[in-house]
């Protein structure tokens, strides 16, 4: 294994320490390793443009911000080849919370999010993307036999 040594502000050590308590971690270098595994995975995933990916987008809007329900509405049916699945959830009397499960590519993706995240009363949007492979394939499901494409997760 290679050693790597890194210096770092007695504020981010002291953070890095919480992080370890609260998840658990029994020393520094497993912690920073899956720290940095994950931005690797994150910048492997947004490098992939052209690849094909599913995706969870989440976003909170103040559902009384005038036309922004019927605006993103109109922006999902827009991009309904990317729609999967949508929850939509009150979290209070003026905010919405919705996470839409989406497939595409990564490019395509990221735009779309970050269409909706760009509109005036959407206050808080997240995208986190998994790269897949997708193939069309052909079988049984019950009685008959039909193609439709599935999403492989990649590693």
């Amino acid at each position: 294994m290679e050693r790597v040594t890194i210096s770092v502000s007695e504020e981010f050590a002291a953070e890095l320490a919480a992080f370890m308590r609260r998840n658990g971690y029994e020393n520094r270098s497993e912690a920073v390793r899956d720290l940095a595994r994950l931005g690797l995975n994150q910048a492997r995933n947004e490098e992939a443009l052209g690849s094909d990916c599913v995706a969870t987008f989440s976003y909170v809007f103040g559902h009384d911000t005038r036309e922004l329900a019927k605006r993103l509405t109109n922006t999902h049916h827009a991009h309904h080849d990317f729609q999967i699945a949508t929850l939509h959830v009150h979290l209070d009397h003026d905010s919405c919370l919705e996470v839409a499960v989406l497939r595409g590519k990564v490019a395509a993706v990221k735009d779309f999010a970050n269409s909706v995240i760009a509109e005036r009363g959407v206050t808080y949007g997240t995208v986190s993307l998994i790269p897949v492979a997708v193939d069309t394939a052909a079988h049984a499901h019950g009685s008959g036999a039909h193609r439709h494409a599935h999403a492989h997760p990649k590693n």
